[in-house]
């Protein structure tokens, strides 16, 4: 089952990470790219991208961080969560970033590289092609 938090509707490639994402100490707010050595991200640009991973962690900050992401022009299209943590939310939703909360098996699924059309208004919200 899905989950919306944040309605929108894109379409975009997958940039999928294992690995949590602390927004505020990982992501260039200028550029969108991921600056931490120590993530699997590292050096790739989050830009124009359907992010899909497993959760935000660190500071409520990092909130803020997505809202600067996106007035940059620097921010994913969309993003794709297994569990919902509130810096996530609030960043999508301030920043107007639309969030969708998938189950583990369909986060397994989603495979990097993958073209997806996303619309929270449609019966099947998330479609792979």
């Amino acid at each position: 089952m899905k989950k919306i938090l944040v309605s929108g509707k894109v379409e975009g490639i997958v940039l999928k990470s294992n690995l949590p994402i602390n927004f505020l100490g990982t992501v260039d707010k200028k550029t969108g790219i991921i600056s931490d050595q120590n993530h699997d991200l590292f050096e790739k640009s989050i830009k124009n991208s359907i992010l899909v991973f497993p959760s935000g962690v660190g500071s409520s900050v990092g909130a803020y961080t997505i809202y600067s992401i996106k007035s940059n022009n620097s921010a994913p299209l969309a993003m794709i969560c297994q569990k919902a943590d509130l810096t996530v939310a609030t960043g999508c939703a301030l920043a107007n970033i639309p969030l969708i909360i998938v189950t583990d098996d369909e986060f397994s699924s989603i495979q990097n590289g993958m073209k997806i059309s996303l619309d929270t208004n449609s019966s099947n919200p998330l479609e792979y092609q």
